[in-house]
């Protein structure tokens, strides 16, 4: 789906998390960023994705990462998610859909013989100097730490 590989530069953008907080690519400028993309919060997949990452996190800390997650949620959608499995990491409230887009994530999808467009579950991880170093997009929401850290 997406069009970004590996070696590309990341799109650089700015949004806002869950409590309002602007956030950018450059906050994480010497530090490699795991960035995942997911269709909606509080829903099964999503949920067991976010929650995999959450209990790993200080894993993903000890080796250089930090965590981000991103949906077309609404900010108080994504605070009510964050505040319910209490994640570490922020969430993007992403409705205008900027950052999918830039991404390349957003697209038609299939789900019970039905077609629209939505989120596809994909995710980057960057380097510190804001290279993509991998995209996952068959994520095993059970065992993405796994994916991402071997």
């Amino acid at each position: 789906m997406t069009s970004l590989k590996i070696g590309d530069k990341a799109p650089q953008f700015e949004a806002k998390d869950q409590d309002g907080n602007s956030i950018k690519l450059e906050d994480y400028k010497g530090k490699k960023l795991v960035l995942f993309f997911y269709p909606k919060a509080s829903t099964p997949g999503c949920t067991a994705e976010a929650c995999n990452l959450s209990d790993n996190y200080k894993s993903f800390v000890a080796k250089g990462y930090d965590v981000l997650g991103v949906s077309a949620d609404s900010a108080k959608r994504q605070s009510n998610f964050k505040n319910k499995y209490d994640f570490p990491y922020p969430l993007l409230a992403d409705e205008d859909k900027a950052v999918i887009e830039a991404f390349g994530v957003w697209g038609p999808k299939k789900f019970m013989g039905r077609e629209y467009d939505g989120i596809h579950r994909t995710t980057f991880v960057i380097d510190e100097n804001g290279l993509i170093e991998e995209v996952i997009t068959k994520v095993k929401t059970k065992a993405h730490t796994e994916q991402i850290l071997g």
